[in-house]
């Protein structure tokens, strides 16, 4: 009997053991994985795709000349933005850790950590104001459900809605909580599962209102402007906008697809992932604009380079008069409409948290759903500020601009252009040249076509393009 109990006793520490020993391994080493191939494109095309391809977008096209800003915009799209998001696949996939971490690994010296922090702050004061803007879209969401979108004055609701104190902070906080609860549920878990579910229907809205677009009065104008291309309009102003347009508009720069990547199995084709997500990502920019110029060309007054009040003020006057004689279409089409802006923010959302939950994580070694609160909270404090700087704080301003302004110029100016070039720059020179190769290649059980050219444009294109589009911007600051 005493030999029986004594078996059992050992036997249930040994079990006990076994199972700290498997929570401790766990905890360490098993950072998360996507779960399949269709779940990596699809959550990595919903880090790129977000307000920038269906609200600046169209503005960049509207005010650079529509076709021909479209056909150099796909130009540098495959040539700078491609090779920088290749960059980031290999950084991420290679090292298998947060963007910080993964310099640190890899880097032959420590200084490049500095990239990493880089990408981490890029990241905090992206989604600061980005949720503050996502924050109106879901507010305009909830109006047009509610039958509220199709105000007598459009500006003058815009304006009194971001300038008071409360509402804004409301909408962002609670888009903000969306973010929140699909982070922590982990990466196959939150990330993926919600990606799949929604960049679906994300593409399904987008083609639905295509459709009730083209079905306008004045849409064949609008379909002119979009492909019949002007080449006398090519300017080096356009040029320039069409070269930052591609960069921003797919993440690029502060680390969100690196950190995305370093949950790739070792079976993803990079080069071919990096394709497909650009290839999304632009088809829903130039898709957005066959949404919104048909619908702008329809009604008499609106001009196509309505610039950035584009959505929130010109289309909520382009929707009432355009469906006026067909009140349920125009109810269909704008709440379709605003939900769409919606889904965008927050697959962009998703992974502009994630930067910041990976590092804190890891860095501090703390549970995903503790370092997600913290940094939700952090979110929640930066973006009750720039939100504020439409309103109460607005007079509080530094060199003439606002927290928002600040946050804003801030990583476009500086954090994301000087993170890709230094990102490429890694990538092409500071990696050893067969780590770069077998990541690209699988270990050489991948035929990648044209892998020595894209190499080059790791190394020589993409830090060039992205260094004349900084020196652009910087040089718009003396003028």
């Amino acid at each position: 009997m005493y030999f029986c109990c004594k078996v059992t006793k050992n036997f249930v520490l040994l079990c006990d053991f076994c199972i700290w020993y498997h929570c401790l391994f766990d905890k360490m080493d098993n950072r998360g994985r996507f779960g399949s191939k269709l779940g990596v494109v699809l959550a990595s095309a919903g880090s790129a795709v977000g307000l920038g391809n269906i609200w600046r977008f169209p503005t960049e096209v509207g005010q650079n000349g529509g076709a021909v800003f479209i056909l150099v915009y796909v130009a540098f799209v495959l040539f700078l933005a491609l090779p920088v998001m290749v960059s980031e696949f290999v950084i991420g996939r290679s090292s298998g850790a947060n963007i910080v971490h993964a310099f640190r690994k890899l880097a032959p010296a420590k200084w490049w950590m500095i990239i990493g922090f880089l990408g981490v702050l890029g990241g905090v004061l992206v989604l600061s104001f980005y949720s503050v803007v996502a924050g109106w879209t879901m507010k305009y969401t909830v109006d047009a459900i509610a039958l509220r979108i199709n105000g007598t004055d459009p500006a003058q609701t815009f304006n009194s809605f971001v300038s008071d104190t409360w509402g804004p902070i409301f909408y962002m906080a609670l888009f903000l909580l969306l973010t929140h609860l699909v982070v922590i549920r982990g990466v196959k878990g939150g990330i993926e599962r919600y990606s799949k579910l929604m960049m679906p229907m994300l593409l399904l809205i987008i083609f639905i209102l295509v459709g009730c677009s083209f079905s306008m009065p004045g849409s064949s104008e609008g379909i002119r402007f979009l492909l019949m291309p002007d080449f006398s309009k090519v300017t080096p102003h356009v040029v320039l906008s069409a070269m930052g347009q591609a960069f921003f508009s797919l993440s690029v720069g502060i680390g969100c697809l690196a950190t995305y990547a370093s949950y790739f199995g070792k079976d993803m084709n990079l080069a071919g992932s990096a394709f497909n997500v650009c290839a999304i990502d632009t088809l829903v920019a130039i898709v957005s604009g066959f949404i919104i110029f048909p619908a702008v060309f329809s009604v008499e007054g609106v001009q196509p380079d309505a610039g950035p009040g584009l959505v929130f003020i010109t289309l909520p006057h382009v929707f009432s008069s355009a469906f006026s004689q067909m009140p349920l279409l125009g109810y269909i089409f704008s709440t379709l409409f605003y939900m769409l802006l919606l889904l965008a923010a927050l697959t962009s959302s998703i992974s502009m948290h994630e930067i910041c939950t990976a590092f804190v994580s890891e860095h501090y070694n703390l549970s995903r759903k503790y370092s997600a609160t913290l940094v939700t909270l952090v979110y929640l404090v930066l973006g009750t500020a720039c939100s504020l700087s439409f309103g109460p704080w607005k007079e509080y301003t530094l060199a003439g601009m606002t927290t928002f302004e600040w946050f804003d110029f801030a990583t476009a100016m500086f954090i994301m252009p000087i993170g890709g070039i230094f990102i490429s720059l890694f990538a092409g020179w500071c990696l050893k040249r067969q780590l770069l190769t077998d990541e690209l290649t699988n270990n050489g059980t991948l035929k990648v076509r044209g892998l020595a050219f894209l190499i080059f444009l790791i190394r020589w294109v993409a830090p060039v393009g992205v260094g004349m589009v900084f020196l652009n911007e910087v040089a718009k600051l003396f003028k």
